[in-house]
């Protein structure tokens, strides 16, 4: 994990920039596609951008960030959840 870790350290510019594309992605195929958007598709996109983003605020100890991503992932699982309609 450490090697991992500090593959992502060296680069952790690259991945913020690519959990914020994938979040800006995720959330401009809803406004433009609207009730016909694939939300598991999105809900997949933007569970795996909050992973991104939280793996990098974590080692950044930016505990605001953090915080903020961590609940996005929350959020993302109850969305693919959702949208798999295993609960309602």
């Amino acid at each position: 994990m450490a090697a991992i870790n500090a593959f992502v350290r060296r680069y952790i510019r690259s991945f913020e920039m690519i959990g914020v594309l994938m979040r800006i992605f995720s959330f401009s195929l809803v406004s433009w596609l609207g009730p016909e958007s694939p939300f598991l598709f999105i809900w997949s996109v933007n569970t795996a951008d909050a992973i991104v983003l939280s793996w990098c605020s974590i080692l950044k100890q930016d505990h605001a960030y953090t915080l903020l991503n961590v609940f996005w992932v929350m959020v993302g699982i109850v969305g693919v959840l959702r949208a798999e309609n295993l609960i309602h």
